[in-house]
């Protein structure tokens, strides 16, 4: 599951070379300056996905202590409980995205 995740980081990335190639080329058309220190929005979502795969590490190794008892149960409980919010806000996040490529895709041309 994390390595399916770590793989989408390294998508984003290779997404965000063409997406600032467009916003480059968009901008310099109409001649608008680049804003300095802007983001795209892939380098937002890798950002995302690499949090998202720190906590569920941070979890696992939490549980792997706490089953050694080298750690108390309430920092097991509480990074569990940090790694499934992380991992439900990326599905959430995959959701969405998934759902506005299908209602672009429906859309006429």
């Amino acid at each position: 599951m994390i390595d399916a995740i770590s793989t989408l980081t390294s998508q984003f990335r290779g997404i965000r070379g063409t997406s600032e190639v467009a916003s480059t080329t968009a901008a310099s058309a109409v001649g608008m300056p680049q804003p300095v220190g802007a983001t795209s929005f892939s380098d937002v979502l890798a950002d995302v996905t690499k949090n998202a795969v720190s906590a569920l590490k941070a979890g696992e190794a939490a549980a792997i202590t706490g089953v050694q008892g080298k750690t108390s149960v309430q920092n097991v409980v509480e990074a569990i409980m940090s790694a499934e919010q992380s991992l439900q806000t990326a599905v959430a996040v995959r959701d969405k995205v998934v759902s506005a490529y299908q209602e672009i895709s429906r859309m006429a041309i």
